[in-house]
């Protein structure tokens, strides 16, 4: 395993990170702890969560990734050797007050996190979204708090338009509190406009970490569906819906044969362009079973030539 430092801070994590929006939804408790013990045995340390996970499939289930992390690192002691991000943002229950990036809600979503997790401090605590309700130096005070009670020890954002991670940048400044050192961007090989048009040279200039999710595009850089596919699965129908695109059809062809070229897998070469980018920090990997993890662990030992990359950039470039 490879690490790197997150942004411009000295936390090191591992090149790849493992999703666990899963957990409790398309795979079991057993299952995610199976793909835990084999990601850490493989030199991973860096696990990405939130409240939110799996509240969207039924409204009591909310937590339920954070409380199986939880309960795994209780079960292997484990929890100075990793590092758990989770996020707060998303609707966690009916009330009015029980969603945003409001101080109200930060302070009672980072105690349930905590509970649910059965630690005392969060690694990287990231805003879920922006919030466009709430003054944006209201949200960071509150992480600043959180940050000097120990509570959480970076701070983080997903999902930031470049206006937005401006503002939190300025605001940080001038007001001398904590500001993102992270950012989980949407974005992968059949998804690149919507980072690369403005917030790469943003964090490239101000050093922050990207931590892209759908890496490998809900599955479809994984060479798992093909053209014309029949899918009876609301998430497969979802998935193609969104990438069922000439240019994505022929950006998957050139991934397979790249990985057939190196003997590899189409995972593999997908997140190997991913950390060819010099912003990247980690991408982030979710898997079902360990046989799917396996899939995408050999992207840390793929060295893409420039000839690949090239190729690569060429076929899924984006207006």
């Amino acid at each position: 395993m490879k690490y790197h430092r997150l942004g411009r801070t000295g936390l090191k994590v591992s090149a790849l990170c493992l999703g666990t929006m899963q957990w409790g939804y398309t795979a079991s408790k057993e299952a995610a702890f199976a793909v835990m013990d084999a990601f850490v045995e493989h030199g991973g340390n860096f696990f990405d969560t939130a409240d939110f996970y799996v509240r969207w499939i039924d409204e009591k289930r909310g937590g339920i990734s954070e409380t199986i992390i939880g309960q795994w690192m209780q079960a292997r002691g484990n929890r100075q050797d990793v590092i758990i991000a989770t996020k707060v943002y998303q609707p966690m229950g009916e009330a009015p007050n029980a969603r945003g990036l409001s101080r109200k809600h930060i302070l009672e979503g980072v105690e349930a996190s905590l509970r649910r997790l059965q630690t005392d401090y969060i690694d990287l605590y990231q805003a879920h979204a922006f919030d466009a309700e709430t003054p944006i130096d209201e949200t960071l005070k509150a992480f600043d708090d959180l940050q000097r009670a120990g509570k959480v020890r970076y701070i983080g954002a997903a999902n930031y338009p470049a206006w937005r991670l401006m503002e939190s940048l300025w605001s940080a400044d001038a007001r001398t509190t904590v500001r993102y050192d992270s950012l989980q961007p949407h974005y992968n090989l059949v998804h690149r406009g919507e980072f690369e048009r403005d917030l790469k040279t943003i964090c490239e200039q101000y050093q922050i970490g990207v931590i892209p999710y759908s890496s490998l595009a809900g599955g479809f850089l994984s060479g798992k569906y093909q053209r014309g596919q029949q899918v009876d699965s609301q998430r497969a129908r979802s998935v193609l819906k969104r990438y069922d695109q000439e240019q994505a059809w022929k950006t998957l062809e050139t991934v397979q044969r790249i990985a057939d070229e190196l003997g590899s897998t189409a995972s593999a070469v997908s997140l190997a362009w991913l950390l060819a980018q010099s912003v990247i920090t980690a991408p982030i990997t979710g898997a079902n079973s360990v046989e799917q993890l396996r899939q995408s662990l050999p992207a840390l030992e793929i060295n893409l030539t420039p000839a690949h990359l090239a190729e690569l950039d060429a076929v899924s470039a984006q207006e």
